[in-house]
């Protein structure tokens, strides 16, 4: 009876560490995705895009100019619209060494996740899937800097 029971033991240890360095690899690959669609437009590299970010990306957000309060719905973007977007936003260099790229995953599950990006822009929140083995973004809600963080 002892034998079986630490066979059992050993056997959902052993699941565990498994299940474990499968999370981890998920959350690193997760993680990826979302340093590529970041250093996508920071780096103007669209092939970053391309391999993070699913063709139907569904992507909207908020906007707001440092001297108006007032947040305006952006008209939404598509992958397309994205690629144009990381061909052109920084093509002059203008961002600093510093530029924040601040990544937070919420959660990791094995088909579907949620993370979050601060990034020059502002605050991006993001869907992601699994397809294929790939971690891609599918939706992402943002919005400009809050009033209080661009204040500072």
């Amino acid at each position: 009876m002892k034998s079986l029971a630490l066979a059992a033991l050993l056997t959902l240890s052993l699941s565990s560490i498994v299940n474990a360095s499968a999370n981890k690899a998920d959350e690193d690959a997760v993680r990826q995705a979302v340093l590529d669609y970041v250093e996508g437009v920071y780096n103007v590299d669209p092939s970053r895009i391309e391999r993070s970010v699913h063709p139907k990306l569904a992507k909207i957000g908020f906007y707001r100019s440092a001297t108006d309060p007032t947040y305006r719905a952006g008209n939404g973007m598509t992958f397309d619209g994205l690629i144009e977007v990381a061909k052109t936003w920084n093509k002059s260099g203008k961002l600093r060494k510093d530029t924040p790229k601040e990544i937070s995953l919420f959660e990791v599950l094995d088909q579907v996740a949620s993370a979050k990006l601060v990034a020059e822009w502002g605050i991006d929140y993001f869907h992601l899937a699994k397809f294929d083995g790939r971690w891609l973004i599918v939706n992402v809600i943002w919005q400009s800097p809050p009033k209080q963080a661009s204040q500072k």
